[in-house]
């Protein structure tokens, strides 16, 4: 065969080997068409991650303490949709308290498990969370036992010499009705690296789209793009006190303004609802789904797509 077949035979298997990637990456980076974002910061529903997507997620928590400095806790959430049942999800927290320090408090390692098969009335799913945390810890992702606000007065370079191992269990159940999304969350902690007892604690949450019809044009500010609700959470004591008494509350507006881009935005306001609570929690976020993610990832580790 000549030379100059050689050479358009490689540059042929170049093009075939190349084109596939290049098809991978730009479906990564590609506006995404994909479910509305949830506006929740603390209550789950039922729906996962779409399978080989990878959600990435940056929030933060303003906090106000009675008799203490305020506080800005961010974190960072890459949510993986390993398969249509399994979603897992790597939690990256720190803090920093005014007139303090800034420090990094852990990660978690959060699943969640559907229960069901496709839309039922109510559609369970099983969460379960390893969390490696420190006594500084401050994102407030979820409220348990008997977790109050004083508890946070503590100065960073004390609070950070304790680490946490702790197991986080929930059973979200979770429906949806005529555009109106209902979720429970109720809360079941275990710390296994102390004999402490089981803490016990509560979410949930009411969201509807602004429209549930969407617009035949593109466009930013329809209403369909933005998701309004209510939650409330809290704790619910121990197992050897369980109930009301010495536990936080909190009632929290949220919204998420989901944008053409593939970006949704977040925000919420909670507010303290006893004298054991922060008198005000303001969250906010960010996040953006890359729906090729698990195609592109085996493309380069197989080299196949």
């Amino acid at each position: 065969m000549p030379k100059g077949g050689k050479t358009i035979s490689r540059n042929n298997c170049i093009h075939r080997a190349a084109l596939p990637a290049a098809a991978l990456l730009l479906g990564a980076l590609a506006p995404p068409l994909r479910a509305q974002e949830s506006p929740y910061f603390v209550t789950y529903d039922h729906h996962l991650e779409e399978p080989g997507s990878l959600d990435v997620e940056y929030f933060s928590t303003f906090g106000s303490q009675r008799g203490g400095n305020p506080f800005v806790a961010p974190w960072l959430e890459l949510e993986y949709g390993a398969t249509a049942w399994w979603t897992t999800e790597l939690y990256l927290d720190s803090q920093t308290t005014f007139h303090d320090s800034t420090v990094f408090t852990g990660f978690r390692w959060e699943n969640r498990f559907r229960l069901l098969d496709q839309e039922h009335p109510v559609n369970p799913v099983l969460y379960v969370e390893y969390e490696n945390i420190t006594g500084a810890d401050k994102i407030l992702k979820e409220i348990e036992g008997n977790d109050v606000a004083s508890d946070f007065l503590e100065p960073n370079g004390i609070a950070g010499r304790q680490t946490n191992h702790e197991l986080e269990l929930k059973l979200i159940l979770s429906s949806d009705v005529h555009g109106w999304n209902f979720a429970v969350n109720p809360l079941f902690v275990k710390n296994l690296g102390a004999p402490d007892p089981w803490e016990f604690g509560y979410a949930a949450g009411i969201s509807r789209p602004l429209a549930v019809e969407a617009s035949p044009q593109r466009c930013s500010f329809c209403r369909e793009n933005f998701i309004a609700g209510l939650e409330i959470y809290g704790g619910l004591g121990t197992a050897d006190s369980f109930g009301l008494p010495a536990t936080s509350h909190y009632l929290a507006p949220v919204l998420a303004w989901n944008l053409p881009s593939g970006w949704t935005l977040h925000g919420s306001v909670g507010f303290g609802l006893n004298g054991e609570s922060h008198g005000l929690l303001i969250r906010w976020g960010l996040s953006r789904e890359f729906p090729a993610f698990g195609r592109l990832l085996g493309a380069i580790l197989g080299g196949r797509p």
